[in-house]
């Protein structure tokens, strides 16, 4: 059965009537406040490990690292994160605090089911495929790059 192009016509004019209209201004300013307050928390601990606790440039990177993952998943863990994601949407994805709650937040949701098969089994559900191909991508453009060179 064919449906005319006449309905196809009428359909897709009732779809993009009550289609909610994108705010994409205001999602993209919220976007860049959120994700750009995070990197500076990042970068007051920066300032904090070289200032206060004299580490070396390797050091004060391990840190700032540590830190963020541990604020990122403590967040998550209080449910804070969430209503951020909500907020300033990929603002709050992109950090390495993202990169946390993407870990946290499954493990969290499947933990009633125990913590091998709930929380150990979906600790990477997210992460672990971006992850393997994050390596795969930079595998083959380091080969990429001893070829060219």
């Amino acid at each position: 059965m064919k449906i005319s192009t006449d309905k196809s016509k009428e359909y897709q004019a009732v779809v993009q009537e009550r289609m909610p209209k994108s705010k994409v201004f205001s999602q993209l300013v919220r976007a860049f406040l959120v994700g750009g307050l995070i990197c500076c928390v990042g970068e007051g601990v920066r300032q904090i490990a070289q200032t206060y606790l004299s580490m070396d440039e390797k050091g004060v990177s391990a840190f700032v690292s540590i830190v963020m993952i541990f604020l990122g998943s403590l967040l998550t863990g209080l449910g804070v994160y969430d209503k951020l994601g909500k907020f300033a949407g990929a603002g709050s994805v992109v950090p390495i605090t993202g990169f946390a709650n993407s870990i946290v937040a499954p493990a969290m949701e499947h933990k009633v089911e125990g913590y091998v098969l709930g929380v150990g089994a979906k600790l990477f559900s997210i992460a672990g495929p971006v992850l393997v191909y994050g390596t795969i991508a930079s595998m083959i453009v380091g080969i990429i790059a001893l070829i060219v060179e």
